[in-house]
């Protein structure tokens, strides 16, 4: 009866009532940025149906990126459900040591399988796809790279040497990273598939640098918070 439905939303109600005391307004306020961010891809979409937007118009503030580093990942996943967002956890990521924590805007890189023409025709060297990513990145970004595979490379430490000297906010994956002790010794907060010894050229390119991704199995824009 009544009494049943009433408890059964309160835990709900409780979670809803947690979120907005430590996010204050912003708790509150997190459905209708969405909403508006919906509407706003909607009216432009005509005019870029080749690409599509690729960053929400509606930017993180400093302030309420902090407040969310603060909670749990658990506390997010079930917030944003009770806000009404789809699945937005990036399955299968592990952190390659303990106490390892990101916070920050992504800024994305998707691979793709390698073919020879897509090797000659991606740029090289510091233009390359991946290394344009890193320039855009700082410690308050978390870099998210989109493998082909979740055993497959998206670097390791030669490559992720430039990330520790950007101080990146963290870098997260669906694909495995190579030479774990250095990069536990860099002190990038790494959230992994698994790791691996295998080079990543020999099965997929870095192709794109800030689009919209799939990465284990949520949807991720530039700019996004990651926790």
């Amino acid at each position: 009866g009544v009494g049943r439905r009433r408890l059964k939303w309160r835990p709900l109600a409780m979670l809803r009532h947690s979120l907005s005391k430590i996010l204050g307004r912003a708790a509150s306020a997190a459905a209708p940025v969405a909403t508006r961010a919906t509407f706003a891809r909607s009216a432009v979409f005509g005019h870029r149906f080749k690409t599509g937007p690729s960053a929400s118009p509606n930017e993180i503030s400093d302030e309420l990126l902090g407040k969310l580093g603060k909670l749990s990942t658990q506390a997010l996943v079930d917030g944003l459900w009770v806000m009404g967002w789809p699945p937005a956890q990036i399955e299968g990521a592990r952190s390659l040591a303990k106490g390892m924590k990101c916070v920050g805007r992504a800024v994305t890189v998707r691979f793709v399988p390698a073919r020879p023409d897509i090797a000659q025709d991606k740029p090289g060297g510091e233009i390359s796809p991946e290394y344009e990513a890193f320039e855009l990145c700082g410690p308050d970004s978390v870099i998210v790279m989109a493998s082909v595979g979740p055993w497959e490379s998206v670097g390791g430490d030669i490559k992720f040497l430039r990330l520790m000297q950007r101080q990146v906010g963290g870098l997260v994956t669906d694909g495995s990273v190579r030479d774990t002790d250095t990069m536990i010794g860099y002190g990038i907060p790494t959230f992994s598939y698994s790791t691996t010894a295998k080079q990543g050229p020999a099965a997929m390119q870095p192709w794109e640098c800030n689009g919209v991704i799939s990465c284990g199995g949520g949807t991720v824009r530039p700019r996004d918070a990651i926790i």
